[in-house]
């Protein structure tokens, strides 16, 4: 197995974003210090994984070394703790080529809303990490730019879109990432590669504009982290900082629930069964639950539409026509349309020829909530495998041939975009592995606003089955 990662006795070590922030306050270890062994590990672990979208080291080092700090962006709890970005939100001076080269680089006139959030924690910023185009499918793999690659076995890929971030924080290079999720896009990168992965509730942290346009709001930010703590303290300090006053506060979850719940596991989704590599680890995991003592129940087949995986599969050509559409006004004059990957124009030409049937398709998706909630009202949190199956090695979701592709990423991804389309909070924990030791996820969903019910829930989960490290 070709396992890729940079741990080793450096500055980092193998410290998680909370450990490294209190080494960087005792004065153990400096903050210049922290982010030159971050760019030392990016450096020896890029040329095999391809997770770099731009670096943007020399400012960051700057930054570390700057010696009076401000409240914001510096001093805030992660201070000095070095992360990157994904490539599809704008950071400062530093250009978004959103997984393509179907235009020429030019730097982003300001960060975008997540960015100034996630940097006035403390984050220090290497740069940017690479996605899928336009993050339309789970696997990045361009190809003009290549495929980012699994640190567990570099012949797999790390999910996407997301894959860049979840590629770099199990390899060790920084301890949290930037990932956002519109159809899976931070579970999927963190079941692949290890790592836990929240997808909080719509509106939880800021979008874009055009995110919050959308007549169905299936985009949500986040982070990839390799520790439960990690994933928790940022939600915690993100909304110390921001708060959407709709939704309850999250607070500061830093432990298992006292509380018994009643959850229910599901191993079909609207598409398919689970295959059986990952069907017994959710039953294991189901079974684990209940010696912990909460009531698992077992549930045939999620309550929703037939109709919801077409129906998806068009809305997410209208998004894929809306980037088009946008093109040379968004991306500027050199944007080429015949440089964009198959699964691109053949989603957007999907779109386009089934532009009648939009209005029904958005309508039903937009009622899909209803299902879920009627659901949650009878189980506190809800129980499935992350992903439909095991992680498919290079090329198999190479964007070449659109209408193969589209197959074997709705038989792949069968789980994870319902809750973009409800807007429910979901959460993939490293729990499982499959018979070649890759990493297999596994998926607790809750109603909108309990992502603490989830956080405790991944707590108790994490001290039961500690994670497999990927440097043991």
């Amino acid at each position: 197995m070709a396992r890729v990662h940079a741990f080793g006795d450096d500055a980092l070590g193998d410290l998680d974003g909370i450990a490294l922030a209190e080494e960087i306050r005792s004065g153990r270890v400096s903050r210049a210090e922290v982010v030159e062994a971050a760019i030392s590990r990016a450096e020896a672990v890029n040329p095999k994984l391809n997770g770099l979208a731009y670096a943007a080291f020399d400012r960051a080092r700057d930054q570390a070394r700057q010696e009076m700090r401000s409240p914001s962006p510096q001093g805030g709890f992660f201070d000095g703790v070095p992360t990157f970005i994904k490539d599809n939100v704008d950071v400062a001076g530093v250009p978004s080529m959103h997984g393509t080269d179907a235009w020429q680089p030019f730097p982003a006139p300001k960060d975008s809303e997540i960015t100034r959030l996630l940097l006035d924690t403390g984050l220090i910023a290497l740069g940017k990490t690479q996605l899928s185009e336009f993050g339309f499918s789970a696997s990045a793999e361009h190809p003009r730019l290549g495929a980012v690659r699994n640190p567990w076995h570099t012949d797999y890929t790390a999910g996407a879109s997301s894959s860049g971030s979840g590629a770099f924080v199990a390899a060790g290079v920084v301890p949290i990432a930037h990932a956002n999720d519109g159809g899976g896009s931070i579970r999927i990168p963190a079941a692949v590669n290890g790592l836990v992965g929240l997808k909080p509730s719509r509106g939880r942290l800021p979008l874009d504009p055009e995110f919050r346009r959308l007549p169905v709001g299936v985009v949500a930010n986040g982070v990839v982290t390799r520790s439960v703590r990690d994933t928790a303290a940022i939600f915690r300090e993100a909304e110390r900082i921001w708060r959407n006053p709709k939704l309850p506060p999250i607070g500061d979850v830093t432990r298992p629930g006292k509380r018994r719940l009643k959850i229910g596991v599901i191993t079909r989704s609207v598409e398919r069964e689970a295959g059986p590599e990952v069907k017994q680890p959710t039953l294991k995991t189901a079974a684990l639950l209940e010696e912990l003592g909460h009531r698992v129940e077992h549930v045939d087949v999620l309550p929703v539409p037939g109709s919801f995986g077409d129906d998806f599969k068009l809305y997410w050509g209208l998004l894929a026509l809306g980037q088009i559409g946008v093109g040379r006004r968004a991306f500027g004059p050199s944007f080429d349309r015949d440089r964009l990957d198959a699964l691109t124009l053949g989603l957007a030409r999907r779109a386009r020829t089934s532009m009648h049937r939009l209005p029904v398709a958005i309508a039903r998706l937009r009622r899909t909530r209803r299902h879920t909630a009627q659901l949650f009202r009878s189980y506190d949190a809800l129980l499935t495998p992350t992903l439909a199956d095991v992680t498919p090695p290079i090329g198999h979701l190479a964007p070449t041939d659109y209408q193969q592709l589209l197959d074997r990423l709705t038989d792949w991804v069968a789980f994870t975009p319902l809750h973009n389309v409800t807007g429910d909070p979901a959460i993939s924990l490293p729990l499982a592995a499959s018979a070649d030791g890759l990493p297999v996820g596994m998926m607790l969903s809750a109603e909108v606003g309990h992502e603490a019910r989830l956080l405790e829930l991944a707590y108790e989960l994490e001290e039961a089955h500690p994670p497999a490290r990927i440097q043991d």
